[in-house]
């Protein structure tokens, strides 16, 4: 990126047992977004985790 700004357009969304939605983090890489949602959906809560892609406009998709 030549204008010294780092992209990180890759979140991770905790949900819940209450239907309530958290962003967890943003992240370079969908491999690395799966890597933490991967990791905290294997401590065996009752929360949903998944990774969602930010556009260049600021909103997530998942």
């Amino acid at each position: 990126m030549n204008d010294g700004t780092v992209t990180l357009p890759w979140l991770v969304v905790r949900q819940d047992d209450n239907g309530n939605r958290y962003r967890v983090g943003r992240y370079a890489t969908r491999a690395e977004a799966e890597r933490i949602a991967d990791s905290l959906d294997g401590r065996g809560h009752k929360q949903l985790y998944w990774v969602e892609r930010i556009s260049p406009g600021g909103t997530s998709s998942g």
